[in-house]
């Protein structure tokens, strides 16, 4: 049986679905001779590892009552008491992350959203431990994947020596969703707003608006290219104006007031698009050492014309693909993301005994 030991950091929606997935894949991955020790669990506030990560993990009843336990908090007092571990406040955290590391190969996967776990990444890293990242922030900071196979097809593409020409994508559930549903003749606030009641964006809409977060997707897939960039290089098409932003108005004056004085706009817009045979669809394009993402026209009967819902597709033209190599699939949800994640874990079994 292959061990291999994780540290989650990272406890919210997709943490918590990442270990619901590792206990009921027990059967599944046991027939493959592998087991995954989940040896210590890190959120924003708190930190809580197994008494012994050499011989000990967390059991499945352990990580289920963690899965059930609200984002904002790991009951650490709970998790103490029981006596299957440690605790450290979050400051103490990276210190005893790379002390583990000098003693333990380890995987740390990050399912947080925040940008300061790049440093014990990196540590924890240089010391010989493996990094799986659901949080986009760490690979886009400084030079220094929802769950589609992208990453893996494109890496090999480029082992193959094939030379990638043009990626063209819609990386984001919720604009895919915006601009699809637009497309029927409904108004843009109408649509915003119904997004969000369907939980497809953040509290506050403008930060799917802005198109910061495809721009980071966006600027991964540069990095793996070779180019040597970083965000201020990327040029980026927020949806709404930048009197619209969220330092000038409340979220309650943009959905109340702000957004339907933006429903003309794309009207003319989609007009425009239909009048040329094309649709509109909000897209990362990577070309000639650019890196744009922006609303664009697309032909109607192309991969990325015909998205409905809040699936991603993804375009890659190469010396090889003339016609694209066409990635599609679920653009949101933790479920989805949780088992990429899973996914990539077990990719790098073969990096242990």
């Amino acid at each position: 049986m292959k061990n291999i030991p994780v540290i989650l950091l990272g406890c919210g929606g997709v943490g918590r679905q990442l270990l619901h997935h590792i206990v009921s894949c027990r059967s599944l991955h046991a027939s493959k001779g592998i087991c995954l020790r989940v040896v210590g669990v890190c959120d924003s506030k708190s930190f809580i590892v197994s008494s012994d990560v050499l011989s000990t993990e967390f059991d499945d009843a352990f990580l289920l009552h963690i899965c059930q336990t609200k984002a904002d908090r790991l009951s650490l007092e709970t998790c103490i008491e029981s006596g299957k571990c440690e605790g450290f406040a979050f400051s103490d955290s990276v210190r005893k992350l790379t002390d583990i590391a000098t003693r333990l190969g380890f995987v740390i996967v990050d399912c947080s959203a925040s940008s300061e776990t790049v440093g014990v990444i990196s540590q924890v890293v240089n010391l010989g431990c493996c990094a799986v990242l659901a949080n986009k922030k760490p690979l886009t900071c400084s030079m220094v994947g929802a769950g589609l196979p992208i990453i893996t097809s494109l890496n090999r593409i480029i082992s193959s020596g094939d030379t990638v020409r043009l990626i063209i994508g819609s990386l984001s559930g919720t604009l895919g969703y915006v601009m699809s549903e637009i497309e029927k003749g409904k108004a843009f606030s109408e649509v915003v707003k119904a997004a969000k009641d369907l939980g497809y964006t953040e509290p506050d809409p403008r930060d799917d608006l802005s198109g910061m977060d495809v721009a980071r997707k966006g600027l991964i897939l540069a990095r793996l290219l070779g180019q040597r960039i970083d965000m201020k290089t990327v040029k980026i098409q927020s949806l709404y104006p930048d009197n619209m932003g969220p330092d000038m108005i409340s979220v309650e004056d943009f959905l109340v007031n702000g957004l339907p004085l933006l429903d003309k706009g794309f009207e003319e817009r989609i007009k425009k698009a239909s009048s040329n045979g094309k649709v509109l669809r909000y897209v990362c394009i990577l070309q000639n050492s650019r890196c744009d993402v922006k609303i664009h026209e697309v032909e109607k009967q192309s991969a990325l014309g015909q998205l409905k819902g809040s699936d991603n597709v993804v375009e890659i033209y190469s010396r090889c693909y003339d016609l694209p190599l066409v990635i599609q699939g679920a653009g949101a949800g933790n479920d989805t993301t949780a088992a990429g994640v899973l996914a990539d874990i077990l990719d790098l079994q073969d990096l242990y005994p």
